[in-house]
């Protein structure tokens, strides 16, 4: 049987647990749903994890039915995305880290503040650091993350706040709605200068699936491994 595009996507150095961070509107979200999407689709027993404390809007619970619905299990804050959202994160979290037989994804909050959540689950996490790896979402089409001067800077805050190092960056250049192809192109030179400077890898590219050529398959003209986007989470009446 022919493999789907996304189950011939594949990344060198993953490990149980994918921790995703980024600025605000770097699309960390929806790369974590996808993410999440991916690891069941090639087999993996997996766990979406929603510790966005910050953000009560566009967040990853918000895809619960179509991550559910793939057998996926989903964690998230008792009341994420209602009118009393509280910045708690769930108990649930630590026997998610503590299982090794799950590959797990956790969605971040966006910038320091949210990046804190992983500083409050260090002790946790270290027990397992070989099976941890933390993705900063770069989109550099957003003011805060359109030069690789501010992309070092944010990943150094980053890095600082959650109390543990970047592993790598993930390329996820779009306008939303107004997104097209060649912005992952186009917007290389930016994210590779920034991975140089950092001594990081570029780990992966996404775009939603329906912009990018066929023809790409799962890898960019760039060279980049290409995680094709099912687009699951919208603004508040988006689709109205």
């Amino acid at each position: 049987m022919k493999k789907s595009l996304n189950e011939q996507f594949e990344i060198e150095d993953l490990r149980h647990i994918s921790i995703f961070v980024g600025a605000y509107g770097s699309g960390k979200s929806e790369v974590s749903v996808n993410f999440a999407r991916w690891l069941k689709s090639t087999g993996h027993e997996t766990i979406l994890c929603d510790l966005d404390t910050i953000n009560p809007y566009y967040r990853s619970a918000d895809a619960r039915d179509a991550v559910e619905q793939l057998g996926i299990r989903l964690i998230s804050p008792t009341y994420a995305g209602t009118n009393v959202d509280v910045p708690a994160v769930p108990g649930e979290i630590y026997s998610v880290i503590d299982n090794d037989q799950t590959y797990s994804v956790l969605d971040i909050g966006g910038e320091d503040m949210g990046a804190r959540v992983v500083s409050s689950l260090r002790l946790r996490l270290a027990a397992r650091l070989d099976e941890v790896r933390i993705y900063m979402v770069v989109n550099p089409y957003r003011p805060f993350t359109d030069t690789p001067d501010k992309i070092c800077g944010l990943a150094g805050t980053l890095s600082e706040a959650a109390g543990m190092p970047i592993s790598g960056l993930v390329h996820n250049a779009n306008l939303l709605e107004s997104s097209t192809a060649d912005m992952l192109p186009k917007s290389y030179p930016i994210i590779r200068e920034s991975a140089d400077k950092l001594g990081l890898p570029i780990v992966f590219a996404s775009a939603l699936d329906h912009l990018v050529p066929d023809s790409w398959e799962a890898i960019t003209p760039d060279g980049l491994p290409l995680l094709r986007l099912s687009r699951s989470i919208w603004y508040p009446d988006a689709r109205k």
